[in-house]
């Protein structure tokens, strides 16, 4: 029954909370003792946050693997792809890129993480090294990729990744059982991340505790300013770069285009979905802005799959915040590592609620940052991952108005009917 009254959201928003006052509880209230450091903080809460750590680090790299090679698949033809395809992918992938330079740069302003001191264990400190430049590009290309699948290195997974499902799609009909295979993995991959996302609320219980047992009060001030810090990123992302690439390149009235699309923005907030949203999409761009439907029955989709800037917004305001609440410091090559890692990474990101903070892992596992510090965010995602699937669409839509325009598939008086 009390599934039934709580959603998962909920739940782990509860847990949340309650973790918080449980930790805090601990923190002030009862003295240091044997039972409270070895049995109750860093035993049960330190089993069960850190055993459900690794639950969501055993999805990474095969969850990843396979939605990489399922999302190139799908768009790895470039005869098929022609200039509209082309086109929008390079939009799509140059938006992401600007979308998590945006991020990192509102939350270095902010400085979310700052205050926090969070005490990284000594054996994942020793993780955390930094490499030159050239190395970093050098790494991307595997020598073994079954080494680097074992070891969860993240960038030459992602090359691999996209290599076969190009080369895949490039076969067709020849390599079906290898695609149906990938795809029906990635189904089963999917299907895993939302029975392990059922025990979130007590593994970020238990993590939310342990860290408010050590820290106390202190962490309320940072969770708020990262909260503060995405809002502020999507909304500059949705109202300011999304409307100038629109005004510069078709010359439409940016308010207008939001009033008209609004609907969509809306059912994409309260669904928290990109996928639930292009039926939709594909109709209000036709009917109310004008698009023609040989266009955005190609690029939605192709949005959908491949275009998260909402979710790369987090994932870059998370970096600095879990790197500033750990005093790690981050070097230019490992903030390079990241806009690489976000932005390659959306092409198989799945436009299902919450799969970011899945991906957010392989970000953080990238530059040397402890995974432990999803659990700092995850109670509060819920309502950034609602956010953050608006401007995901709202991206689609300009990108797929754009390109209509270019190609006069953009019909004018449509858009400025009332």
């Amino acid at each position: 029954m009390k599934n039934k009254k709580w959603g998962l959201s909920t739940q782990i928003f509860i847990a949340l909370l309650l973790g918080a006052i449980f930790g805090i509880v601990i923190h002030y209230f009862i003295p240091s003792c044997y039972i409270k450091d070895k049995i109750i903080v860093n035993g049960i809460l330190y089993i069960f946050g850190t055993g459900f750590i690794r639950l969501m680090q055993m999805l990474v790299v095969p969850l990843v693997f396979c939605s990489l090679v399922c999302g190139s698949m799908s768009i790895g033809d470039t005869k098929t792809l022609g200039k509209v395809g082309v086109k929008a992918i390079i939009f799509y992938l140059m938006t992401t890129a600007l979308a998590i330079c945006l991020a990192l740069s509102v939350a270095s302003i902010i400085s979310p993480g700052l205050g926090m001191d969070i005490k990284l264990e000594e054996s994942k400190a020793l993780e955390t090294t930094s490499v030159n430049f050239a190395e970093t590009l050098l790494n991307i290309i595997p020598k073994n990729i079954f080494t680097s699948l074992a070891a969860g290195d993240m960038l030459p997974i992602i090359v691999f990744a996209i290599f076969v499902g190009v080369i895949l799609a490039k076969l067709g009909s020849r390599t079906s059982a290898v695609s149906n295979f990938f795809s029906q993995f990635n189904d089963i991959m999917m299907e895993m991340t939302m029975i392990i996302m059922k025990v979130a609320p007590v593994g970020v219980f238990c993590l939310i505790a342990k860290t408010f047992a050590g820290i106390g009060f202190d962490a309320f001030v940072p969770m708020l300013k990262y909260m503060l810090s995405v809002i502020f990123a999507l909304a500059i992302q949705c109202f300011v770069v999304y409307q100038i690439l629109l005004f510069v390149f078709t010359k439409l009235n940016p308010i207008k285009f939001i009033k008209k699309y609004f609907p969509v923005m809306a059912f994409a907030f309260s669904t928290s979905t990109s996928n639930a949203t292009i039926p939709m999409s594909i109709d209000i761009l036709n009917k109310k802005i004008g698009v023609s439907k040989q266009i955005s029955s190609f690029t939605i989709p192709l949005g959908a799959t491949i275009n998260m800037d909402g979710t790369s917004i987090m994932q870059g305001v998370a970096v600095i915040f879990i790197a500033q609440a750990y005093n790690i410091p981050l070097s230019g090559t490992a903030i390079a590592t990241v806009i690489a890692t976000a932005t390659i990474a959306s092409i198989g990101t799945a436009g299902v609620p919450s799969v970011g903070l899945v991906t957010l892992s392989m970000v953080l596992t990238s530059v040397g940052l402890p995974t432990e510090g999803i659990a700092l965010i995850m109670g509060i995602d819920r309502i950034l991952d609602m956010l953050r699937t608006a401007v995901n669409i709202t991206g689609d839509a300009v990108c797929t108005t754009i390109i209509a325009n270019q190609h006069g598939a953009l019909n004018r008086n449509t858009f400025n009917s009332n």
